[in-house]
This record gives structure tokens, sequence and C-alpha cells, in this order.
């Protein structure tokens, strides 16, 4: 890229040849050519002016959805995770929260104030602007069904207020607006009755005792299908321990795949492949991946 060193100019946070298993939850992942962790919304748009307008881009918060392939990222990476985490509640009642926030700290945010319905937001292992880009959900709720507007930056770090009527939203997607990306977003909750800090401990001890939690995964591996679970589909197929190379089905949840500690991408994605392609046989279900698979293959695949 001609405009790596004008971007680099000195930051710490922005780095070459970064691994990527260092940020994404599967601990797996190359190396992406330009990677960036800015701390403030201002660094973040210094950056974005700072490169080529043909640099590709790619944008992660927690890395906990996300495989990244072995030939690692072209382009820029930029990782949110460093940006402010805020939650504040505005003139009009509304709870604007950033898109670095942990979705956990959302939840529970929430549950102190007595609003809601907040508390699914527990079972979402990442970030708020990973949530809102894929419409992202746990224990029956959606992470759009509060929401009243977002915040957006494009790639020329032009700020931007949307309306939700500005996006087409359904399970587990969202669609308009390319070429832009999520920094916040403002929730109507409504006042509950009881403080919901029970109710959040019984969602995660539900999440514990029915998922492989401390293992290196990254959540669910596939969209349930309508009127279906994925897991169950997997289990029926009779994968539960499937494994490929150190990339392994969950015996928990079959919708887990796990890093059994030597796994590399291309094993987790052959094994997301030969899933789909065992489940279409013995069901006739064609499984949808919900993890983003992004980068090059590695040399071996």
């Amino acid at each position: 890229m001609s405009a790596v060193a004008e971007a680099m100019n000195g930051n710490s946070w922005i780095r070459q040849q970064e691994p990527m298993a260092r940020h994404t939850s599967w601990r797996v992942g190359g190396k992406a050519e330009l990677f960036a962790q800015p701390p403030s919304i201002a660094d973040l748009r210094d950056f974005l002016v700072s490169l080529a307008a043909d640099t590709p881009l790619t944008w992660i918060g927690l890395g906990s959805n996300l495989l990244v392939r072995d030939g690692g990222i072209r382009g820029a990476v930029i990782c949110t995770s460093a940006l402010p985490k805020v939650f504040d509640i505005t003139v009009d009642g509304l709870v604007h929260c950033s898109a670095a926030l942990p979705c956990a700290t959302l939840a529970k945010r929430c549950a102190r104030l007595r609003l809601g319905p907040a508390a699914f937001f527990a079972g979402i292992p990442g970030s708020l602007g990973g949530a809102l880009a894929m419409n992202a959900g746990a224990f029956g709720g959606e992470t759009w069904n509060s929401v009243v507007g977002v915040e957006t930056i494009d790639r020329n770090g032009v700020l931007r207020q949307r309306a939700k009527q500005d996006y087409t939203i359904a399970y587990r997607s969202v669609s308009g607006h390319a070429g832009e990306w999520f920094l916040a977003a403002d929730f109507a909750f409504a006042p509950v009755e009881e403080n919901r800090p029970d109710e959040i401990r019984a969602l995660l001890k539900e999440r514990s005792d029915k998922q492989p939690l401390g293992l290196p995964s990254a959540g669910s591996v596939f969209r349930n299908p309508q009127g279906g679970h994925a897991g169950e589909l997997i289990e029926r197929a009779g994968l539960k321990g499937l494994q490929r190379g150190g990339a392994v089905v969950a015996d928990k949840h079959a919708n887990f795949i796990i890093n059994a500690g030597t796994a590399t991408a291309a094993d987790i994605e052959g094994l997301i492949d030969e899933i789909r392609q065992r489940v279409r046989q013995a069901t006739g279900v064609d499984l949808e991946p919900e993890v983003r698979i992004v980068g090059e293959p590695g040399t071996e695949r």
C-alpha cells in the first residue's frame, strides 16, 4: 500500500503483519497486512482518511463471530475494541451505546437501571458493533428489536445519523448503506418492574449448561433454519465429535466448533463444509454459516 507509512505515522496502535490469531476467539488466522486499533473516533477518522481509496477494509470487534483464513487479510483491518465504551441515557430517555461496548455490559447496565428487554444481550459474546452488523440474538431476543437509530462512519471519515427505517432487518441479517460501519446505536428500552440481575444470571447459567464456554470457539457456527435448530440437525446427522485436524464439533452443543489446540483456519473451514454436506445428505437442509469468513486461503489449502 502506498499510504502505509503515512497511516502508521509513529502510532503504536497501527501495526504491520499483525497475527489475527491474537484477535479472534477461535485463536486462528493469518496476518493482517495493516492492523489498526484506534483509541478514539478522531484517530479512527484520521486513519481512514490516510488510506488509499482502493485499500480493502475489514472491520472487527472482539473477533467472536469471525474466521480469518490462514493466508491472512489484505489491506487494512480496523479493530474497534479500543474505542471508548459508552453507555449513556439521552435527554430523550434513549439508551445510547457505542459499538465497542461489549453486549454483556449493555445487558448488565440495563438491568441496574431496570430497562429492557435487554437481558438477552448477555448471551451475545461480542461487542455491539458486530451485533448491529448481523442483528445478533440470543434467548429469543434480537439486537435491532429496540433500535431507534444508529451512528455510522464511511471510509472518508464522514459521520452520519441513520434511522432504523434506513435498513432492512431480518434474522441474522442487516442490509442498507454499504460502505458505512456502525459506531453507536440508540435503543428505546422500556422500564421493567423488577431489578433483573437474577434474570441475567439465570440466562448465563443456561448458556453455560448448554454451550462449551471457556474453549476456543466462535459461538454458533450456523444460522437456525426456519422452524428448526442447526445444532439438532447436526446432532441428528451423527456429527458430534467429528474432527478435522485440530477442529472438533463440540459434544456439548453440536452447533459449536472447538479449536482443540492445534486447529488451523483451514481445518475449521473444512469442517464447516463437511458439516453442511453431511447435514444436507441426512436431512435435506442446507445450513447457512452464521460466522463471517474473511481473508486469503493458506498455501496448504
